[in-house]
Order: structure tokens, then sequence, then C-alpha cells
């Protein structure tokens, strides 16, 4: 038999997939996979539904809708200043995954440099090597995840095409400093280098701060291109509707790349969407707040359990420190024991990174019912204190 292609054959099945079986088959609480387990609010699903048998369902732009694209053009004005021209500069895929995939068929060529910075949403790496580039790793590491600019400015060279940057960033829940971003954006200019910006968290930053676009420091409007999630900033996880908005100039060749991918989105879910965007700003803090209340809820109930709690300030994610709480050689044992013998979900922090990674940090989801977060910190508590009892005598 002729080979099939080697960046994907025998690729292993994503860690969120594998802990999400696991837990099926133990009947553990999942708090692995990011997802909330809650739909979104009641008036987007119902634009969407009353849409739906409206009509029509054929084939929308394959831009997407009018609505949908003026509403991401506004967002981008209201939210953070910038001005955007819905009719060249925003484009609708099916979801973040793919508005990366579509960016990174159309701007990186084989043997373009892309800098990654580790730890990795898991898609980045695979995505990167089938368009022919050479992945440029580098990293931020717990429990500060700081940047370190030397390293970052050694990554850029003449061969570098793109740098692709997470902010807010998952899984280590930082939100880049002005300071990193403004030294990406620096060596973005100096290098002439695309930023691909994955922003889908953008509303989910915590302590009343807000997300800053990348885009909008000096000189990057012409080179930055920024995704948003419609499934993050709604709850809506399983609509798959996603946005990318750019220069003119990089949204026409990913617009093609998009044309042969998926081509367009379920035209309902996009008019719900555009009403979503719409929402005053009420909306958008207290989806923070609550967010930001389960945090806090999960950090505590894990900190009284011997958990080193490292700090979040965005996202869905906690991440913790397991030394000392003897749950095995390393993250993924631990993960593994937690799922088997606790009821619990989690993920290694060490499976988002190429190799030499940090091994006694794992990942706990806290975007759950408040029901669901006490269950988890239950059953933690009740699989750890027999142990404790035990290393007492």
């Amino acid at each position: 038999m002729k080979s099939t292609n080697p960046v994907f054959t025998g690729l292993q099945t994503t860690v969120f997939e594998t802990m999400s079986r696991l837990a099926m088959a133990h009947d553990a609480v999942n708090l692995g996979q990011g997802f909330p387990d809650v739909d979104g609010p009641e008036d987007i699903r119902k634009v969407a539904a009353d849409a739906l048998m409206a009509g029509p369902n054929q084939y929308p732009p394959m831009l997407g809708i009018p609505d949908l694209r003026k509403a991401v053009a506004a967002a981008n004005g209201r939210f953070y200043g910038l001005d955007v021209d819905w009719q060249t500069q925003v484009l609708v895929t099916s979801g973040a995954t793919e508005a990366l995939a579509d960016t990174i068929l159309a701007l990186v060529e084989p043997g373009d440099e892309v800098i990654l910075i580790e730890p990795l949403y898991d898609c980045y790496l695979p995505m990167v090597k089938r368009a022919g580039g050479i992945p440029v790793r580098l990293r931020v590491t717990p429990p500060s995840w700081a940047l370190d600019l030397d390293v970052l400015e050694t990554a850029f060279s003449d061969k570098t095409k793109a740098i692709l940057i997470n902010n807010p960033m998952n899984p280590a829940a930082k939100v880049f400093s002005a300071a990193e971003l403004q030294a990406i954006a620096d060596l973005c200019v100096h290098h002439d280098v695309y930023a691909i910006c994955d922003e889908v968290y953008e509303h989910l930053v915590f302590g009343g701060e807000h997300h800053r676009p990348l885009m909008t420091f000096d000189g990057m409007g012409e080179r930055a291109v920024r995704i948003g999630s419609a499934g993050k900033t709604f709850s809506l996880t399983g609509w798959k509707v996603g946005y990318i908005t750019g220069p003119a100039h990089l949204i026409d060749p990913i617009a093609k790349a998009h044309q042969y991918v998926t081509f367009t989105t379920p035209p309902n879910l996009q008019k719900a969407v555009a009403y979503g965007l719409a929402k005053d700003d009420a909306y958008y803090t207290d989806l923070a707040r609550e967010l930001e209340d389960k945090r806090d809820r999960m950090a505590k109930g894990l900190e009284a359990l011997g958990f080193g709690v490292l700090p979040c300030a965005a996202t869905y994610f906690l991440t913790c420190d397991i030394t000392g709480l003897g749950f095995g050689a390393n993250d993924i044992d631990a993960c593994t024991r937690l799922v088997e013998e606790a009821g619990v979900a989690a993920v290694p922090v060490s499976a988002f990174y190429g190799g030499d990674a940090p091994d006694r940090f794992i990942r706990f989801c806290f975007c759950k019912r408040d029901a669901v977060i006490d269950e988890a910190i239950d059953r933690l508590s009740a699989h750890l204190s027999p142990r404790t009892a035990q290393a007492a005598r």
C-alpha cells in the first residue's frame, strides 16, 4: 500500500478526546475538555431556531452573511477602536480551528519558519507542518508563564513568515503583558512578519481587565489577522462559528483557502451570532464575572486539598502543581489515576509541549455548573483523604 500523509498518519488522538473518553468510561466528572456544561443565552438560540425555520437554508455568501460581517466589524470598533471595513476585512468560518487552518494554508509556504509559543493549542503544530512550514518553538513555563524577550528576539530571522500567538492563552490562562505584545509587534515590523492571532478568549478576561489585540499596536494593522469565536463568547461551542479580521490583502487569500475547506457556515447560526455580538456591555461583563466566580470556587477547593493553584488571568482553565500529592511519576500518570480512581478528569499540561515538557502540572476546566465543580472537589477530597491519613500514620 502507498503511504498516507505522514503529518497525520499515526498522529495521536487529541488529549481532550482521550480524557473525555476515559471520563465516560469511568463515569467521571469531566474537567478536561474546555466546554461549558450549559448552553448559551436563550435569546441567541431562539434567533437561530427561528432563522432555521424561516430560511433560506441554502448556501449563504462564501465570506459570510452581511449581517454577521457587519457585526464583527462593529464589535472591533466598539471594543478595540479598530476601523474595519466589513466588506473586505472580515471573513466568517466554521469555527476558529477552520479559521486557523485557512490562515496558515494561505500565508505559509514550504520552507517558511513559523514561530509558535509553547504550551500550544494542539492543532497548531500539525497545521503548520502540513502547510510545509518549519515550526520554531519557544516557550513560557509555569508557574510564571513569562515570555523571555531575548529568546523571542533570537527566534526571528529572515526566514520567519509568521508568528502564531494565542492571547489570552490556553492552557496557561495567561494574558500577554503590554511589554510582551509590544516586543512581538516591534519584531514583526522589523522582520516583515505576519501575526496570526488566536484571540478566541478575548471576552473571558478577569479582574476587570480588558483584552488588547496585537492588531492595535503600531504597524500591525497591515500584517496581523485576529481570530474570534462565537463558541467561546456565547458558550455555544458546538455551533462552530468563527471569524477572521485582517487587512484586505490578507483576507483575500485566506478567503480563497476557506472556499476550498468548508466554503461557508450555516446561515441561521450566522444570523444568531450577529444578534449576539450586538448585546449590551452587561452581557460581556456578566460573562467574565460569572466565570471569574467559578474560577475562584474551584481554586479555593483545590487549594484546600493541597494543589498548587497557579494564577489564572483569563480563559476557562486552572493549572495546578501536583508536587507532593503522590499521584504518580508525572502529570500523565496523575491524570490517568485521577480519572480512574477519583472519578475526575483533568488534562496533563505536558501534552501542550513538543518535548522536554514540565511534567508536574495538570489543567482543570472551570466553565461548569457550580454543582459539578463541587462534586469534583468532593470526589478529589474523598480520594485524597485516605491517602493523607495513611501518610500520617
